[in-house]
């Protein structure tokens, strides 16, 4: 009875198993690895340009120039790291925040993160179909992007949502756009604000704001230490608290597509993608909040976390042609600017009605 199961772990099936997807996982770890590389150096990171970043254009150079003469040998690798490493290396996010960080930033700090979530998504979702007309995947997935953390949360959502490459490429790039523009922006705007006393608004307060409403944490790592580092402390605390509700919103949004969204696109009959990955991230970081783990392994498994969603970034690009790019148009960019704004004045109108209320 056992025979098969066992002879499927046996070393000709593990040799044939994995050997077809040798040269792409070679391919996109040569990519995620410079991209490694060049995200350590001083410019980028302070220009908040993380290695997921990197890794997405150094993905797409290599796609639309080298990569054609390499797929037929290469996809495999490729289309396993876009699937499989994306969704451990999002399993092993969760090892960046602890259920303690809610108590950092408390019940202000909470709101604030689930209203913008909520506002922020749902306005996609409004705009990008019934104005743009868009699709609603590409729709979703920016929202997603804007919403929560950026690339990682364009890259959960897209096995629920089930969006194309392109799709996904282009909300990706919404958020490495308006996330530097944010990056400089927040900045400067409280420097003036300050200076001309229109907004009672302080290191800590400019810190829950940046949190909850600037893109990715490299990026709010980058607006918080531009005004100080107890801002930068409590913007990405509260950043961890957004990301924390990735899980949630994932099963939401399965549970919402299968029912209504979806469904109804699908003649009416129901499917739930239940997104498991998103129940790995919440026991990882439940696990991550017991601090049971030695903080070398602690440190090394996050080092190995962005390695992998390094390599998923990568293979996304190498599968991304530039003319799907242009083909997408400006309605994206228009609905990410959107999105922008909601999130500066949008989410500071949420901020000063949340303190108003709980202080």
């Amino acid at each position: 009875m056992n025979a098969p199961a066992l002879s499927s772990w046996s070393l000709p099936a593990l040799r044939q198993r994995w050997q077809p997807r040798l040269p792409g996982l070679l391919l996109v770890g040569l990519v995620a690895a410079a991209s490694l590389y060049l995200a350590e150096l001083p410019w980028l990171q302070a220009h908040g340009l993380s290695a997921l970043t990197v890794a997405i254009v150094a993905g797409i150079v290599v796609g639309n120039t080298f990569y054609p003469r390499l797929a037929p040998a290469s996809a495999a690798g490729v289309g396993f790291s876009k699937h499989w490493l994306l969704r451990a290396g999002i399993v092993l996010y969760g090892l960046r925040l602890t259920f303690q960080d809610i108590g950092h930033v408390g019940v202000a700090g909470v709101l604030m993160d689930v209203l913008v979530v909520a506002s922020t998504f749902g306005l996609a979702c409004w705009l990008g179909v019934r104005v743009f007309k868009m699709e609603r995947e590409a729709a979703m997935l920016i929202g997603a992007g804007s919403a929560i953390c950026g690339a990682a949360a364009v890259m959960a959502a897209e096995p629920v949502v089930r969006g194309r490459a392109a799709q996904v490429t282009v909300a990706v790039s919404t958020v490495v756009v308006f996330g530097t523009v944010a990056m400089f922006l927040y900045p400067a705007l409280y420097a003036l604000v300050q200076a001309h006393g229109w907004l009672a608004m302080d290191a800590q307060q400019y810190g829950l704001f940046t949190g909850a409403t600037v893109h990715e944490v490299a990026q709010v790592v980058a607006a918080g230490r531009a005004v100080s580092e107890p801002a930068a402390d409590t913007a990405v605390i509260t950043k961890m608290v957004r990301v924390m509700l990735l899980a949630p919103f994932l099963i939401a949004l399965s549970l919402w597509l299968a029912r209504g969204g979806k469904a109804a696109a699908d003649g009416g009959k129901a499917r739930i993608v239940v997104p498991w990955f998103a129940f790995g991230f919440v026991a990882v970081a439940g696990l991550n909040s017991l601090h049971l783990l030695p903080a070398g392994l602690q440190a090394a498994l996050v080092q190995l976390d962005t390695v992998l969603l390094a390599m998923a970034m990568a293979a996304l690009g190498l599968t991304t042609h530039v003319s799907a790019l242009r083909q997408a148009g400006l309605k994206p960019l228009l609905l990410a600017l959107i999105l922008f704004g909601w999130l500066l004045f949008g989410g500071l109108a949420i901020h000063q009605g949340v303190l108003a209320v709980l202080g």
